[in-house]
């Protein structure tokens, strides 16, 4: 089983999913990718994950493009925001699945609202990948 998780910068929402399906089950091939990658992995991505003694701390936001050539099970884009455009990924996918959260990078006010924004929205994406899980690998 092949996984592919997009959005734009792969810094945050899709590196959380990705650690989370991996978790799941180590036997599942998962990769996350963007279209306008960032530099690196959001640190307080890192940080929520690492609470739930998940490390991504090594992921590394890789540009869609690298993908294009492999053929995938599922490719899920996870953007949400009005703003935003969820990448289209062009390549050979059996199934594609939208599961949108809000991004926490965007998220502004005081550090405790920022880390608030982040664990909400880390435990959106784990229950959604979740329920994602059990019912269309774990059958």
């Amino acid at each position: 089983m092949k996984v592919l998780i997009l959005c734009t910068g792969n810094s945050c929402r899709s590196q959380m999913a990705h650690g989370f399906l991996q978790s799941f089950d180590q036997k599942i091939t998962v990769c996350s990718a963007g279209t306008e990658p960032a530099e690196r992995i959001n640190s307080r991505a890192v940080l929520v994950m690492k609470e739930l003694g998940i490390d991504i701390s090594d992921h590394t936001p890789t540009l869609v493009n690298n993908y294009l050539d492999e053929t995938w099970d599922y490719v899920i884009t996870v953007c949400d925001d009005a703003n935003e455009t969820c990448p289209v990924f062009l390549g050979q996918v059996n199934r594609r699945l939208h599961i949108g959260f809000e991004d926490p990078s965007k998220a502004t006010g005081s550090e405790e609202f920022v880390m608030s924004e982040f664990h909400r929205v880390r435990d959106e994406i784990r229950a959604a990948f979740y329920d994602f899980y059990i019912h269309n690998i774990k059958i």
